[in-house]
């Protein structure tokens, strides 16, 4: 296959990345006849500096691209050479378009590098206060935290930049092939004398190293989209968690997600009983403000190490005992308590299809509990 050949196929096969986030909605099927409620949670995770977001792969730049002189062409005077004239013309127009997008290219790259050392250097310092310990929801951590948000922002925006330049280069590319494919016509024309088939064939040895450069910029643009926007991603998700770390004023482990692997989503039926089932955490909720964040932090990671493709039920468990009335305000209270826990696990990193939630009243709660079980 020529170069030519497989740049197009690059072509075709190019695809300019975006990173997005999707709410996920959770609904209540009910374990007892109440109707379903929606909720919904945000992903979650912890910030971290371990890996560069930017790798810089090699691009046309420094590869001794070859440059003509358009006017040393098409100098023979036959009904060719206007012909070769004009083919040397249009390459020497690429090859100048190659040379400024490989510079947009290095300087958009240096851009988005300290765009991305400026994010972690912000991460960094809200971390290390939080590892120290320090007040909860602390203004001074809310407004570094507000700016690395606003960083991150910039770093998806460098994405939007690259996918621009991509769109330039793979024009550098349909160039290329329209010019490999002019100078194949040209060779077949007659009335030219052999000047005219060496500088032809001059040209075309140029285009060719001239595709090899627009292949190597092309792969290294694509390299640095798709790294940039998973790892845009991924940090989105860890900025969640981190929030929830700002909030309660210390500094949470890994995502939950970290612990786990991925697996498929899973529905809790109707008829899911209680009856001979261990829960891994009980929340009564007996009192205002019930601190259960980080112990069920530690149940849940601890859970997830010993079983990396675990699900969880999360039930809503309001007292059975009472008049119709008490109960019917029990469950919704309680209901909104599991609305609560759910967003927790969320914002601590573990994915919407790894819980499933639902209500039921028992005889055995004094009072509202939220019970998590593990599948």
């Amino acid at each position: 296959m020529s170069v030519v050949h497989r740049l197009i196929g690059l072509i075709a096969g190019m695809a300019l990345l975006t990173g997005c986030q999707v709410a996920d909605d959770t609904l209540w099927p009910s374990l007892s006849g109440e109707d379903p409620s929606g909720t919904s949670g945000s992903s979650a995770g912890l910030g971290s500096g371990d890996d560069s977001i930017i790798i810089a792969p090699a691009s046309a730049a420094g590869l001794g691209l070859p440059t003509i002189n358009a006017a040393s062409y098409g100098n023979t005077g036959t009904t060719v050479s206007q012909k070769v004239r004009d083919i040397a013309g249009e390459l020497q127009v690429l090859q100048a378009a190659v040379q400024q997008n490989d510079a947009a290219y290095s300087n958009q790259l240096s851009r988005a590098e300290q765009n991305a050392q400026r994010y972690y250097a912000t991460i960094a310092a809200i971390t290390s206060r939080l590892q120290i310990g320090t007040t909860p929801g602390n203004p001074i951590l809310v407004s570094q935290y507000n700016v690395a948000q606003t960083q991150l922002d910039q770093l998806m925006t460098d994405v939007s930049g690259f996918n621009t330049l991509g769109a330039a280069i793979a024009s550098n590319a349909a160039t290329s092939a329209y010019l490999s494919d002019a100078i194949d016509a040209t060779l077949r024309l007659s009335g030219a004398v052999e000047e005219d088939h060496r500088q032809l064939r001059e040209l075309q040895d140029v285009n060719n190293r001239t595709v090899v450069g627009v292949e190597t910029s092309m792969n290294a643009l694509n390299a640095v989209v798709g790294r940039q926007t998973s790892y845009v991603s991924t940090e989105r998700t860890r900025m969640a968690q981190l929030a929830v770390s700002i909030s309660n004023g210390q500094l949470y482990g890994p995502a939950l997600v970290e612990f786990g692997t991925q697996v498929a989503p899973t529905a809790l039926n109707g008829d899911v009983s209680l009856t001979g089932r261990q829960p891994l955490v009980v929340i009564r909720f007996d009192r205002d403000n019930i601190a259960y964040q980080d112990p069920l932090y530690q149940a849940v990671s601890a859970a997830l190490q010993r079983k990396p493709d675990a699900v969880f039920d999360l039930v809503a468990v309001a007292p059975a005992g009472g008049t119709t009335g008490e109960v019917a305000i029990a469950s919704t209270n309680v209901k909104r308590s599991a609305e609560e826990v759910l967003r927790a696990l969320s914002q601590m990193g573990l994915p919407a299809d790894r819980v499933s939630l639902s209500s039921t009243t028992s005889y055995d709660a004094a009072v509202n509990e939220v019970r998590i079980f593990v599948r």
